[in-house]
């Protein structure tokens, strides 16, 4: 602690954001205008197309809906924010809007984490136990796992940004981050903050690992599943169901792995800026893209939906 408790309450926080670089700005500003424009069109029109096709009203198609949302909403947390701060001169954010950003992006990030695990136990539910699948993955069930994901993680953001936004600042209000994220906010802190960094590791990296070894637990079942199918056309049949979900597994858990267990450098915090810029802005952008295009009852409802809006054609 600080002798003499000189301590500073702040209000608000500067971001120094992706770069310092003036040329950068307005090129990085189209970028991620154009990203974030293409993310709400396509995680919004799943949603839309879903609503719109009763043959779609299955439970894996409301987990993918679920997941659109989520990714609509992890982009709108940073990505408004990020772009008003391109082409601002003062690049600030009170101290309630950082809480609320950090509690958001704890929320809705951990719920893409755990919505893949969900979607995996689905993938694995339709493809070993095939008779069962209506009962096991009842519209009661989808809805109760969706409300265990938002309580888990509802109340690991609501820890992390208690703990942290309690804590005394007296270093600076200078984050080097474009967001309020857990790891350059607790070094402004004025006191030993290795308890938030423990529950940091504890919490959000349980759920993240608890999620994973969910999602390699359910592909090695279905693996095993997918050999035994005696035609060749039932197993690509059977992988087609997944195949989506899988790729989109691979670039997220691919991007977290190489963020968390690369080693540690003086470069550290500016890596972890660009890599939380691809799972936070670009993923969100991504999945709605390769559900779409691999996807073939997307892309035939996209078609259907096409015709209609052209019957001339």
């Amino acid at each position: 602690m600080i002798p003499g408790g000189n301590w500073t309450h702040l209000t608000e926080f500067i971001l120094l954001g992706l770069t310092d670089e003036p040329a950068l700005q307005v090129p990085l500003f189209i970028f991620f205008l154009l990203v974030y424009i293409i993310t709400l069109q396509c995680n919004i029109g799943i949603i839309v197309l879903v609503w719109f096709n009763h043959h779609l009203h299955t439970p894996m198609y409301f987990l993918l809906c679920c997941l659109s949302f989520v990714d609509a909403a992890v982009s709108s947390v940073t990505v408004p924010k990020m772009l008003v701060d391109f082409v601002s001169e003062k690049k600030t954010i009170s101290f309630a809007g950082c809480a609320i950003q950090m509690f958001s992006s704890f929320l809705i990030g951990g719920s893409e984490v755990t919505i893949l695990a969900v979607m995996a136990y689905d993938r694995y539910t339709a493809i070993c136990n095939p008779l069962l699948y209506p009962v096991i993955m009842s519209n009661r069930v989808c809805t109760c796992l969706i409300a265990t994901v938002v309580g888990i993680n509802l109340s690991n953001a609501l820890t992390h940004a208690i703990l942290t936004f309690t804590l005394p600042f007296c270093r600076s209000n200078i984050i080097t981050h474009y967001a309020c994220d857990v790891p350059p906010v607790l070094k402004i802190a004025c006191i030993d903050t290795s308890l938030n960094e423990l529950l940091l590791v504890l919490l959000s990296g349980g759920i993240i690992l608890t999620s994973l070894i969910v999602i390699l637990i359910s592909y090695g079942f279905i693996i095993v599943a997918i050999i035994k199918i005696n035609s060749s056309e039932g197993r690509w049949r059977a992988f087609s169901t997944c195949s989506s979900h899988f790729v989109c597994v691979i670039i997220f858990y691919g991007t977290l792995i190489f963020m968390y267990a690369t080693p540690s450098s003086g470069l550290s915090m500016t890596r972890d800026r660009v890599v939380s810029v691809f799972y936070m802005v670009i993923i969100p952008m991504l999945n709605p893209l390769i559900y779409s295009l691999r996807n073939q009852e997307i892309k035939q409802a996209l078609r259907k939906g096409i015709r209609g809006t052209h019957p001339s054609r």
